[in-house]
């Protein structure tokens, strides 16, 4: 799984010019679910998200995390992140997860961030969304498991 995360002041998500979700101070996640995920992968980026320390502390030092801050938690599925870029000037999707299996582990991970007991908004999987956002830095990181 690979999750582009993005330290916000806000952000929301639009699908067919309805909101479907809005945070304020938290993170925005962009998930991707590729070809070759196990299940551990889920509960491995469910923790990184919950545990990764890129909000500062008192000293200015980035030693907080989502639950130290009790920031705000925005998910939209993205899998174009799993995109292969190494040769042309097209990407190929090759890497990425059967649609199916996609669904589930994005499912999956929401509802182990959801048992933190943040507050964890969404996008609509495979659909076509608007999202805005206050990129809070800007502070972005590429996540693996």
């Amino acid at each position: 799984m690979k999750a582009l995360i993005q330290r916000v002041r806000s952000a929301n998500v639009v699908v067919d010019q309805q909101l479907i979700g809005s945070i304020e101070q938290g993170l925005l996640v962009l998930l991707a679910v590729e070809s070759h995920d196990k299940p551990e992968a889920i509960e491995k980026m469910a923790h990184k998200l919950l545990n990764y320390r890129l909000f500062s502390d008192d000293n200015n030092k980035m030693n907080l995390s989502i639950q130290d801050i009790q920031g705000e938690i925005l998910v939209v599925s993205q899998f174009t992140l799993a995109a292969n870029t190494d040769k042309g000037l097209r990407p190929s999707f090759s890497r990425a997860a059967d649609p199916a299996i996609a669904s589930d582990y994005y499912e999956r991970c929401v509802e182990q961030l959801k048992a933190s007991s943040l507050k964890v908004e969404t996008g609509k999987f495979a659909a076509d969304m608007q999202v805005s956002l206050v990129n809070d830095g800007p502070v972005t990181f590429m996540l693996e498991t």
